[in-house]
């Protein structure tokens, strides 16, 4: 399987140059969206500043890659990488990209892409990193560097990432579709890259935001307890 943004448009060909350049990008494109090809599902999740694509099977989790974008001049996007499985030397480079967008439709080169959601209703959408951990009650907080732990989350669909900007490693993933309700945080897993038995399970949290901070607590998929503090990449400047 080859990286979506560069070698793979041969195969999904997600880019093309745009007819109406006048297409506010920044606003259209944060959400949630999906395309397939045969039994190969395609699920991209864009926030305000990062994203992150990930391909995976029923079966079969393939791989994934992201990091941050910003909309550049003509209709285009420059993206940049943070992590990527497939192509671990695009890390850190940068690349312009140009898209055609209008409503729900995302097209390529003849290739469709449908939006899931556009960022609601879930109300932790955004690219977040954990920044501390709570043991028999007291917090332990940490500054993210290098190596990492993200969750970027639209309105319906998230996913983690455990990567290391500088070493170009990769730890694990996983991901699919969430809901926020009545302080309760719910994952359904669609896809994880460690062990694909979980695939199927449901997870429950609770849940609590405090000034831009998520505080998420529960067991784990191995069952272990967790409680733990994400903050929002945004306030953290990273």
């Amino acid at each position: 399987m080859k990286t979506l943004l560069l070698i793979y448009l041969s195969t999904f060909p997600l880019f093309s140059s745009l007819s109406n350049p006048e297409y506010a990008l920044a606003n259209d494109l944060p959400g949630a969206w999906e395309t397939s090809k045969g039994d190969t599902k395609c699920l991209w999740i864009i926030t305000a500043k990062h994203f992150s694509i990930t391909y995976y099977k029923a079966d079969e989790y393939l791989s994934t890659e992201g990091g941050e974008w910003a909309a550049a001049s003509n209709g285009q996007i420059k993206v940049m990488w943070e992590y990527n499985t497939q192509t671990p030397d695009l890390i850190g480079t940068t690349k312009n990209i140009s898209l055609k967008q209008k409503g729900s439709n995302l097209t390529a080169d003849g290739t469709q892409w449908k939006r899931v959601d556009n960022g609601t209703p879930g109300k932790l959408e955004g690219a977040w990193l954990i920044t501390g951990r709570y043991r028999d009650g007291e917090l332990t907080e940490r500054t993210p560097g290098a190596r990492r732990t993200m969750k970027i989350l639209s309105g319906t669909k998230f996913q983690w990432i455990a990567y290391n900007v500088e070493t170009k490693e990769f730890f694990g993933t996983g991901g699919g579709s969430y809901t926020t309700k009545d302080g309760k945080y719910t994952e359904n897993i669609e896809f994880f890259s460690r062990d694909n038995t979980r695939v199927g399970a449901s997870l429950q949290f609770d849940y609590a935001l405090e000034n831009g901070k998520w505080r998420h607590s529960g067991k784990s998929s191995k069952g272990d307890p967790l409680d733990e503090v994400w903050t929002k990449r945004d306030i953290l400047g990273i």
